[in-house]
C-alpha cells in the first residue's frame, strides 16, 4: 500500500506540473507532440523527414530525451530545429518537471511545433503527461504486430498512432489490418496514419495533419481570447 500511495502521489504532483506546462505552451500559440515508442522504431529519423519538409515554413523546437549522449539532438539540429537535451542517466522517461526546467531556455514565443522526443520506451513514458497537446505513440513494422495488446496503456492514451517503416511490409509477415483494429479496440479515439519516414511514403499526409492540428489550437486560442474580452 505505501508504494501504491507514493506512485500515486508522484503521478499527481507530475500532473499539478502537467498543467502548467501546458498553460506555458497555449500561452506561446506552440502545438505540442510527445513521441513514444520502443528503440529503434524511427522517432528521430521522422523528426528528420519532417524537418526537411517544414523547416523553412515553420520554426519548430525539439526537446529530446535519451539516457545519455545527444547524437539525436545533434541529427535534428543538422536539420534546422533549435531545442535542447535531457539526459536521465538512467530514467526510463522524462517527466513534467523535467520539461518545466528546460522551458526557460527555449523559445517558445517564436516557435510553431515544439517535438519531445521522450525515452525509447512503451512502458514507463506512458503514464506519464508532459502538458502536450498529442501524445503520439510510433510503431514499426519490423518490430512485431503484437505491440498493442502487449502494451495497451501508451494506446489508450495516445492521441495519434503511426505505423512506420512501411515500405518494408512486402518482406515483413506483419498484420497491419489486426494493429490497426486492435489500436481501434484499445482507444477508438486514437487516429492513425501509416508512412515511410525513410522512403518518404505517407510523409505528405503527415506533414497536412500536424498543420491542421496547428491550425485547429492556434483557432481554438483566438476564439477563447474573443470570449474572454
Amino acid at each position: 500500500m505505501a508504494k501504491v500511495s507514493i506512485e500515486k502521489r508522484i503521478l499527481s504532483e507530475n500532473d499539478r506540473i502537467a498543467i502548467e506546462n501546458r498553460k506555458t505552451f497555449a500561452d506561446a500559440g506552440v502545438l505540442v507532440l510527445n513521441i513514444i515508442s520502443s528503440p529503434g522504431s524511427g522517432k528521430t529519423t521522422l523528426l528528420e523527414a519532417t524537418l526537411d519538409r517544414i523547416a523553412r515554413e515553420l520554426a519548430v523546437l525539439v526537446i529530446e530525451g535519451d539516457v545519455s549522449t545527444e547524437r539525436d539532438m545533434d541529427r535534428v539540429r543538422a536539420r534546422g530545429a533549435g531545442g535542447i537535451q535531457i539526459n536521465t542517466g538512467g530514467g526510463c522517461h522524462l517527466s513534467a518537471k523535467m520539461i518545466r526546467e528546460v522551458l526557460g531556455e527555449l523559445d517558445l514565443e517564436s516557435a510553431d511545433i515544439v517535438f519531445i522526443e521522450n525515452v525509447g520506451n512503451l512502458i514507463c513514458p506512458s503514464t506519464y503527461d508532459l502538458g502536450e497537446d498529442v501524445r503520439l505513440v510510433l510503431l514499426s513494422a519490423t518490430e512485431g504486430d503484437d505491440k498493442p495488446m502487449k502494451y495497451p496503456s501508451i494506446f489508450h492514451e495516445a492521441s495519434l498512432a503511426i505505423l512506420n517503416k512501411t515500405d518494408l511490409l512486402p518482406h515483413l509477415i506483419y498484420d497491419t489490418e489486426k494493429v490497426m483494429k486492435e489500436i481501434a479496440v484499445l482507444n477508438p479515439n486514437c487516429e492513425i496514419l501509416r508512412l515511410s519516414a525513410l522512403q518518404g511514403e505517407g510523409m505528405d499526409t503527415w506533414i497536412d495533419w500536424l498543420r491542421e492540428k496547428l491550425a485547429a489550437k492556434r483557432g481554438e486560442q483566438t476564439s477563447g481570447a474573443r470570449r474572454g474580452t
